[in-house]
């Protein structure tokens, strides 16, 4: 049981990029560009968007991505 707990929570902490995210975790005080702050942690679009943003995790955002504030790099259309 202990195992399974341990093996969830180390799953949950993993980050899983998503396609055009609604609601995203707020990292820090700043949202990424594109996004409010919604005042409770999180940060919510302003419209429909169709990209893939992930944390940078205090990296610079790798070949093909574009820093969009708040700790995120988004995917840069073609």
């Amino acid at each position: 049981m202990v195992r399974a707990v341990l093996l969830g929570a180390a799953l949950m902490m993993l980050p899983v990029p998503a396609l055009a995210q609604r609601v995203v975790p707020k990292i820090g005080s700043l949202c990424p560009l594109g996004y409010v702050d919604t005042l409770n942690g999180k940060c919510s679009t302003l419209g429909l968007m169709k990209y893939t943003v992930e944390p940078t995790k205090g990296n610079p955002c790798p070949e093909g991505w574009m820093n969009v504030g708040g700790g995120y790099c988004r995917e840069k259309t073609p």
